[in-house]
């Protein structure tokens, strides 16, 4: 057991008998006759004191000189652990080296919701290693990774693929319908029998070359389960199970197959999670993964280095443009830090030493020149857009994308309650009744449900789709409430107006339509598949503004992954086009409870 801790203060110092021992249960109290005791007596205390270290120093010194003698017969950390806490800030001990171990209770855990869990490898084990010899894979593909991905088949460069038998299975009995994964299902098979046409049986044999089709950078070959293959699986799996016979084929080829790789490709979790319980390789399908890590996404910001201006300020070029009723400032700037950038992405400097901040956005980049255009600063109130203003710096740049008419999509990122609607809702109002700019406001969602889904809803479309519709309800309500000069009569009529320019339309009935002149919402974007996002991009006619709003942590649909959805998806491949612009939303704006639930829960 460690001495108790030498006091910190001499003021406070007890006289000899006063001070604990180390068997004592607390420390006895300081009593007030303490501050009285006489210089002798307070000396001997102090030698008293200085005991303990004494003869800890000379513990440590006799340990380390043991150690150094006998390297090879040298004691367990235990007895070095066993010396006395204040030894271990000595100079001794620093000297001999030997640092005593921290007990269980001093070593400082993270805490476990702020610690960040650990990367999870992508690849399986048997996969690195036959990356590191540089020999080509055999994947075995479970349904569900072609009914997310139908050109899956090809995304496996210069490995081979095989498909079970059951897996053919399965995608026959999801191809009726008309959902995606239906379509999904069927593309799937219009593609297996294209690559299986004009072909002969000893070439299915030996495999069809899966650039058949023109996919060039596909440089393996398809193999089909042309005979039944018998493994041994642990007594009590089911065998009619789907999962459980593409489990067996695994292992029946991983025993053919000699010295070769055979890995398992699924979607589905538990399908992994059995495939490693057995011993086989499996892995997820993350070719879809536009980004391994959601930390590495593109926010639109960037924070300027305090000496920019120093580096960047010679021979720097500035003028004035009117455009679009309002006057900024342009530069133009040179320097290293320059390449670094993307156009419309947004810039800030915020000096700490009082001096006006700078926010700007990149208009130009040729090489290590590039042109900054300040902003127009929403915050204030001459520039609110109907009754809204900019709260946060994030909110200023969002609202410089959604009220620019030369930015045709626009992306905006963040948790709850940070004002994406808010902003979204605001902007449309405001450039299809203020300025005209746009004919109307056209809001449409994935209706995926949190909970259980209520079943089929009566009515029209747009009656079906009002439910899933609260959030711009509520939004519309406080847009409404700031409009208090025609009372309570003037305010229905503004509703009513506002109700005639806004349609909700449902995303089953986006494939062939045009849209022309039209403010366009997609709300909950990151539950959307790329495919499904290229869909409702590729409406937008002449003069249309589409908006992708959504929080990537908050995905409802299955399969679908931060990596993977969709709204990552068009952030990341939109990102530094002229026309478009993303800003990741950071502050949360909608109350104090909803911004302490959001950081505690």
């Amino acid at each position: 057991m460690p001495l108790p801790k030498l006091p910190s203060k001499p003021a406070t110092i007890l006289a000899t008998q006063d001070y604990p021992t180390a068997g004592a249960a607390r420390p006895a109290t300081k009593t007030p006759a303490a501050k009285k005791v006489a210089a002798p007596i307070i000396e001997a205390a102090i030698a008293e004191v200085a005991k303990p270290v004494r003869n800890a120093a000379t513990k440590i010194k006799q340990v380390a000189a043991l150690m150094v003698a006998k390297p090879v017969q040298a004691p367990a950390p235990a007895p070095v652990a066993a010396a006395p806490a204040p030894a271990a800030q000595t100079k001794p001990a620093a000297k001999g080296k030997v640092t005593p171990l921290k007990s269980v209770k001093q070593v400082e855990q993270p805490h476990p919701a702020k610690h960040k869990a650990v990367e999870v490898q992508l690849k399986s084990s048997a996969s690195r290693a036959a990356d590191q010899r540089g020999i080509s894979k055999l994947f075995v593909l479970d349904t569900n990774v072609l009914m997310h991905d139908p050109s899956s088949l090809f995304r496996f460069e210069e490995h081979d693929v095989y498909l079970p038998m059951m897996t053919l299975e399965e995608l026959d009995n999801h191809k009726k319908g008309m959902t995606e994964v239906a379509r999904n299902a069927r593309q799937v098979s219009r593609t297996l029998d294209a690559l299986i046409s004009n072909t002969d049986d000893d070439a299915i044999e030996h495999g069809i070359l899966l650039s058949k089709l023109g996919n060039k950078d596909a440089k393996g070959r398809l193999f089909f389960q042309t005979r039944l293959q018998s493994a041994d699986l642990p007594a009590g799996l089911p065998v009619g199970k789907a999962d459980n016979q593409i489990l067996a084929v695994v292992r029946s080829l991983e025993s053919e197959q000699d010295g070769r790789p055979v890995v398992l490709v699924s979607k589905d979790i538990n399908m992994r999670i059995k495939a490693r319980a057995l011993g086989l390789p499996a892995e997820d399908y993350f070719n879809d993964h536009v980004l391994e890590d959601t930390d590495l996404l593109y926010s639109g910001i960037v924070q300027l280095p305090d000496d920019f201006w120093n580096k960047h300020g010679k021979d720097m070029e500035s003028w004035q443009e009117s455009k679009n009723g309002y006057s900024s400032t342009f530069y133009r700037v040179t320097g290293p830090f320059i390449p670094s950038l993307l156009v419309n992405q947004f810039i800030y400097l915020e000096p700490k030493n009082g001096e006006t901040p700078f926010y700007g956005q990149v208009k130009q980049i040729n090489g290590k020149t590039a042109v900054l255009q300040t902003l127009r600063d929403f915050s204030h109130t001459k520039n609110n857009v109907w009754g809204v203003t900019a709260r946060n710096r994030e909110q200023n740049f969002a609202l410089n994308l959604l009220m620019n008419p030369e930015c045709d999509f626009v992306t905006l990122l963040g948790q709850a309650g940070t004002g994406k609607t808010l902003l979204a809702l605001a902007a449309g109002l405001a450039q299809v009744l203020e300025t005209k700019l746009y004919n109307e406001i056209i809001v449409t969602r994935v209706t995926v449900p949190v909970g259980e889904d209520i079943g089929f809803l009566p009515g029209t479309e747009e009656e079906k789709m009002s439910p899933w519709m609260g959030a711009f309800d509520d939004n519309l309500e406080v847009l409404n409430k700031s409009d208090s000069d025609g009372g309570e009569w003037g305010r229905a009529a503004t509703q009513d107006l506002i109700r005639s320019r806004i349609k909700i339309k449902s995303l089953n009935f986006m494939r062939g339509r045009t849209f022309v002149n039209k403010f366009l919402i997609i709300d909950e974007a990151q539950n959307l598949t790329p495919k499904q996002v290229k869909t409702l991009v590729t409406r937008a006619g002449p003069g249309t503004k589409i908006l992708c709003l959504g929080n990537i942590a908050q995905i409802d649909t299955p399969y679908l992954t931060e990596g993977s959805s969709g709204l990552t998806y068009v952030v990341d491949r939109f990102k530094g086009w002229t026309h478009s612009g993303h800003v990741t939303l950071a502050r949360g704006e909608r109350s104090r409870l909803a911004d302490h639930a959001s950081e505690v829960l």
